[in-house]
């Protein structure tokens, strides 16, 4: 009985042990700051979907005298004029070893879509979050930090 009882912790232990060792998942809720003024800009939740990896904007952080509710009136197309908060901004995104490629963001405030990729940082706390042109190095480099 107490072999049984012992097999039975170690098995359960182990079992634990590899789920706290996987990789951990960028799905969640972060807030991303401002390459250019260090500031937080919004809320973004991340959820998969078939393998690919979307991001939504949740909340934007806004001074008191800006519009609280902008639209995109720089977006082409079925986003021209919609309401940021609610829209879909990053797309396509796929695991690819320790990063995440083949997607898309779009910057709404140009209303510009780029290639996106994206990788862990800090004990999986932070994401770096790079659009760009062509080839990465020609592009910019957001920091988003886990909020829940």
């Amino acid at each position: 009985m107490k072999k049984t009882l012992l097999a039975v912790a170690v098995t359960a232990v182990l079992a634990c042990g590899g789920a706290l060792a996987q990789e951990a998942s960028p799905v969640g809720l972060w807030k991303n700051i401002d390459d250019e003024t260090g500031k937080p800009k919004a809320l973004i939740r991340i959820t998969e979907s078939n393998g690919e990896l979307n991001g939504k904007i949740e909340k934007l952080f806004k001074a008191p005298n800006e519009d609280q509710n902008p639209k995109c009136d720089k977006c082409e197309g079925a986003r021209k004029d919609q309401p940021i908060v609610g829209m879909t901004i990053l797309w396509g995104m796929k695991q690819d070893g320790t990063e995440y490629n083949g997607g898309q963001i779009l910057d709404p405030a140009n209303g510009k879509t780029y290639k996106s990729k994206m990788a862990f940082a800090d004990d999986s706390k932070k994401l770096h979050v790079r659009g760009y042109i062509g080839m990465p190095m020609l592009g910019r480099t957001q920091t988003w930090i886990r909020s829940e």
